[in-house]
């Protein structure tokens, strides 16, 4: 229970703060949803800093009203300090919401709160069907869908409509792409229901698993291409070389060659050759050029 009557030479924790956004790594704004994480980041900091009575009021057992000049003084430099704090998390257009002069940091505090849970039965009905229709496909991958289902769930909990753990497992099953219905199945059929951070493990080691497939698929094609193009024979790949040239293949012609006197190779049909290749002119004759 922190002291209501420090002493000129005590220290508070919470002054030694250099920079709050590497302790509430949320920005909160008017226009997203991470109101239950900013609300879990800054008071677990807030009580890590014994100034957790400077936004929520306690049950009982709370600090005492400070008497002395000295511990008003102290409580006023602490109240502004959070104050501050809740300035620099939010975004620019929420400061401008909640801002007022000489205002308390529970004072703000509430104002935020206020905002994001206003109209609960309002919203209570708005997240309840994106919490139902929220499919896989609508998301690049297997953690951003996960993140995105336990964020409605956490906004339902805020506007008194808790999502317990079986439901939230059994809509991410069933939100699920036909590639992922295998390990769906399992999820499903497991007795008892795996709670939805195994469920969600489960998933991402599958995402994994055809990543790699997808990885090994790619270097095994660029390989043989690789091969291909630098002349390597494709049995090295698993397929049959091809037959090579020269090799007394039937009709290649596979003759000596011996110049004749007439300038001719023989094995090798000149343009006026027969087929018994004897040289002599066909029927079809080409009649001598005029110079020869």
């Amino acid at each position: 229970m922190p002291d209501t009557k420090p002493s000129s030479s005590s220290f508070h924790p919470t002054l030694a703060v250099t920079n709050i956004k590497n302790h509430v790594t949320v920005v909160l704004g008017m226009d997203n949803d991470q109101y239950p994480l900013w609300i879990a980041l800054f008071t677990n900091y807030a009580k890590s800093n014994r100034v957790l009575h400077h936004i929520i009021k306690p049950k009982s057992g709370g600090p005492k009203t400070p008497t002395t000049d000295e511990a008003k003084e102290m409580w006023e430099v602490l109240d502004a300090t959070v104050l501050q704090w809740i300035y620099a998390t939010v975004n620019n257009d929420l400061l401008e919401t909640i801002v007022e002069e000489d205002s308390t940091a529970m004072a703000c505090w509430n104002r935020i709160r206020d905002i994001f849970l206003d109209n609960k039965h309002s919203r209570a009905v708005t997240l309840e069907q994106e919490f139902s229709h929220t499919a896989m496909s609508d998301f690049p991958n297997v953690s951003a869908y996960c993140q995105r289902l336990k964020s409605l769930a956490d906004q339902l909990k805020n506007v008194g409509s808790p999502v317990i753990d079986t439901r939230l497992v059994l809509q991410l099953v069933s939100g699920l792409t036909e590639a992922y219905h295998g390990v769906g199945t399992l999820i499903r059929q497991a007795t008892p229901l795996p709670p939805f951070y195994r469920a969600r493990s489960m998933l991402t080691l599958e995402e994994a698993s055809f990543a790699k497939s997808v990885a090994t698929s790619g270097s095994s094609s660029a390989l043989y291409a690789k091969s291909a193009s630098d002349g390597a024979s494709p049995s090295i790949l698993g397929r049959p070389p091809s037959q090579p040239q020269g090799k007394n293949n039937k009709g290649n012609g596979n003759k000596k060659k011996v110049k004749n006197g007439k300038g001719h190779t023989n094995g090798s049909r000149s343009p006026n050759s027969n087929a018994n290749g004897s040289g002599e002119s066909s029927n079809t004759s080409v009649p001598a050029a005029p110079w020869t």
